[in-house]
């Protein structure tokens, strides 16, 4: 990795864009306005990148990857920080490594994967702030591309589990068993619970909320809908959620519904959803237990089911600005929100003080640079 200093260009900041310089080494020193040329508002360039003007972003952030690069977090060994080298190299500088549906021994051998690399940080890796547990507590009937191997929580599971490797956030369906007691409870844990794979209705997403739930999984996927005369899970989300995760790949949910959503959920965030597939040719890969296959860029089990996406969070971005969000608000998105949920107040913005995670832009939104804690990310 390359030590660097400093990046000039239009830079997004709490308040708005600057176009400026901003300095940093570990974390971000100052941010000077004036020093970046002036003229048109495109992309451009960087201490030696040719271009107009550059954009400078904050890092991205997805609380949502099982895999890329041919393998899958579920295999666990070095799977972990393989999947985190590639996405680093499409702006993500911080993700959440995500379990599938499986038994007990199979999520503790991920798990303890998972724990190798949180304690050994790879420099040229997005850093693993910790879990998105999102099986096996969820329902039966909702299974997605989840496999038929589905439990109800118990607060000691749950311990186990957290003791091997940090759950920042946990999957589980409502109107199973107890789980809806049991979520103040993992709120003591630190752990953010999300509502999904939940064939729940209305009502009881409403009451997983004010029992401490957080968020919601890949809205509209995996859960029950927004039917006018028996409105479910999604229906809950839309009307009183402050945060919900949402795979903008154009193929899980439509535009339209993208648009939906931005409007009623103020803190709408994307992830990715990422599989084994990301960043891979056509072809069969494995999610968890399970193959699915690769195909003009859309990932489905044999059956046709959407299994999880190839997307990275660079398209995401651009998606999300094609579906007619600005460009600022469609950052956010993609790294402030998913932040401000975990609780991360130094990271998803460029500020004084916070973890010098940058990613750097051209006109078409194409990732020119990534920085990971004030180093630059070798992207070759």
């Amino acid at each position: 990795m390359t030590e660097l200093h400093s990046l000039q260009g239009r830079i997004l900041t709490p308040e708005g864009w600057r176009r400026g310089r901003i300095s940093f080494d570990h974390k971000i020193r100052v941010i000077e306005e004036g020093s970046a040329k002036a003229g048109p508002v495109q992309a451009g360039s960087i201490d030696g990148i040719d271009g107009d003007e550059a954009i400078v972003l904050p890092g991205f952030i997805d609380l949502h990857v099982h895999g890329a690069a041919g393998v899958d977090l579920m295999q666990g060994s070095d799977a972990a920080r393989t999947i985190a080298r590639t996405h680093v190299r499409h702006g993500t500088t911080a993700l959440l490594g995500t379990t599938m549906t499986a038994a007990e021994a199979d999520i503790v051998h991920a798990l303890r994967g998972l724990a190798t690399a949180i304690a050994e940080p790879d420099p040229n890796a997005a850093q693993i702030l910790g879990v998105h547990l999102e099986g096996p507590f969820i329902s039966p009937q909702r299974l997605g591309a989840q496999p038929p191997l589905t439990v109800e929580a118990t607060f000691e599971s749950v311990q186990r589990l957290h003791a091997l490797a940090p759950i920042r956030v946990l999957t589980l369906a409502p109107e199973i068993g107890r789980h809806t007691e049991l979520i103040p409870l993992l709120n003591t844990l630190g752990i953010r619970v999300q509502i999904g794979h939940s064939a729940g209705t209305y009502e009881e997403g409403l009451a997983a909320l004010r029992a401490g739930a957080a968020g919601f999984t890949h809205l509209f996927n995996g859960m029950t809908g927004v039917d006018h005369y028996k409105p479910g899970i999604a229906a809950a989300a839309l009307a009183h959620a402050e945060y919900a995760e949402l795979i903008p790949d154009l193929q899980h949910v439509h535009p339209g519904a993208i648009r939906l959503a931005v409007r009623a959920i103020p803190r709408l965030y994307a992830v990715t959803d990422a599989t084994a597939a990301t960043g891979m040719p056509d072809g069969e890969y494995a999610l968890g237990s399970q193959r699915v296959h690769k195909c003009l860029g859309c990932v489905r089990l044999a059956s046709g089911s959407l299994a999880g996406s190839a997307l990275t969070m660079d398209q995401a971005l651009r998606n999300l600005v094609e579906v007619g969000l600005d460009l600022a608000d469609a950052a956010r998105r993609v790294s402030t929100f998913p932040a401000d949920y975990l609780g991360l107040t130094d990271r998803g913005r460029l500020e004084p003080g916070a973890c010098a995670d940058l990613v750097v832009l051209d006109a078409q939104l194409r990732v020119m640079r990534v920085v990971v804690a004030g180093q630059a990310v070798e992207l070759a």
